[in-house]
């Protein structure tokens, strides 16, 4: 089946960044924008080999419907949705991309979808608001937010002290990963720095353009599209990795893929083949990284150019099993320690993993 693209809206497709960060079940203005990108893919695999009764039953199966939000955390996802296109898959694969989390969300509560890469923290709303109907099944996306400056100055956490930090993402998960940054490493978020909020990754970046010693936090690809228009810009510091300095039990896991626990439990095999395949894609995204962005155009997420350089600080994964659940725990925990509503109320228990039969 073809690719299918709902009305685009101002918002330039080339900078759109798809990892919504949630308090709740809302969307971020920042992350997320009015754009709706809707790529429907079928496949069956069917070979001359195959025996009849083999393609009658690959007929019979229903396509299994798979969302991905506009942005980092479906840049793993396109070698499989092109896979699905020219009808490669063992099994049949829908895909569809959307601009907002809420779309997601609904499709998932709903019924109309069966799997989803979303935010992880998403992932926890979604477990509790459903009374658990909502499974992780891997992590697919690391931490994708960066420490960027015009200057020269910012070699560590500690020498943020005294500056000024613009930012997105007040009131959601970009606040409470800085507020924990600069906790950890001493730096009281309140006395001994001054965080300046904006609502959209493009305000960070204008004003990232306009100044000489500017100092901001950015996911990617926003950081990628910033350096292109500003070529005084550089990655002071990875917010993963001086995380994971100082916790070594836990790191930002910014995406996860979700399924319907029902779903789940009625197509066990093709969720497997799914997940095997799907791993396969994300070890493409990271290996081959012109040929992946190129397919990160061809399906509307951002240009080509914009996803050479962006790829490889986009921390894109392919976690399961324990190292899966200790991070993602680790993660929630972190957040749930500054607002318990951006997990949804309360951390999940270990019925939020999907775990092979």
């Amino acid at each position: 089946m073809g690719i299918q693209r709902k009305k685009i809206t101002k918002i330039v497709a080339a900078f759109l960044f798809g990892v919504t960060i949630l308090t709740g079940c809302g969307s971020n203005k920042d992350a997320t924008s009015n754009v709706k990108t809707t790529t429907t893919v079928q496949s069956s695999e069917t070979t001359e080999e195959q025996s009849t009764s083999i393609e009658e039953e690959s007929t019979e199966q229903k396509a299994a419907k798979i969302a991905a939000m506009s942005g980092p955390t479906a840049i793993g996802m396109v070698k499989l949705m092109q896979d699905a296109e020219e009808k490669k898959t063992e099994f049949p694969y829908e895909f569809q991309i959307f601009g907002t989390a809420d779309e997601v969300s609904a499709g998932l509560i709903q019924g109309t979808l069966d799997m989803a890469a979303v935010p992880c923290n998403l992932a926890a709303v979604l477990y509790q608001k459903t009374g658990g109907e909502i499974q992780v099944a891997a992590i697919n996306t690391l931490g994708v937010l960066y420490l960027v400056e015009t200057g020269d100055t910012i070699q560590s956490v500690e020498d943020l002290k005294g500056k000024t930090i613009y930012s997105t993402g007040q009131g959601t998960t970009p606040e409470y990963t800085l507020n924990y940054l600069l906790t950890s490493y001493g730096l009281n978020p309140e006395t001994d720095v001054t965080i300046e909020y904006r609502s959209e990754a493009a305000e960070v970046a204008a004003i990232l353009a306009e100044s000489e010693d500017a100092i901001a936090m950015l996911p990617q690809p926003y950081v990628t599209v910033a350096m292109t228009q500003n070529d005084k810009l550089r990655i002071a510091l990875s917010v993963t990795e001086e995380w994971e300095a100082v916790n070594a039990d836990s790191t930002v896991v910014t995406g996860v893929l979700v399924v319907r626990k029902a779903y789940a439990q009625e197509n066990s095999d093709l969720l497997e083949a799914f997940l095997t395949a799907y791993q396969s894609a994300t070890e493409y995204a990271n290996q081959d990284i012109e040929g992946c962005a190129s397919l990160v155009e061809k399906y509307g997420i951002f240009k080509a150019a914009i996803a050479t350089k962006a790829i490889p600080y986009c921390n894109i994964s392919f976690i399961r099993g324990e190292e899966m659940e200790q991070k993602i725990m680790g993660y929630l925990e972190t957040l749930y320690k500054q607002n318990p509503a951006s997990v949804g109320g309360q951390l999940p228990d270990e019925g939020i993993f999907y775990k092979e039969k």
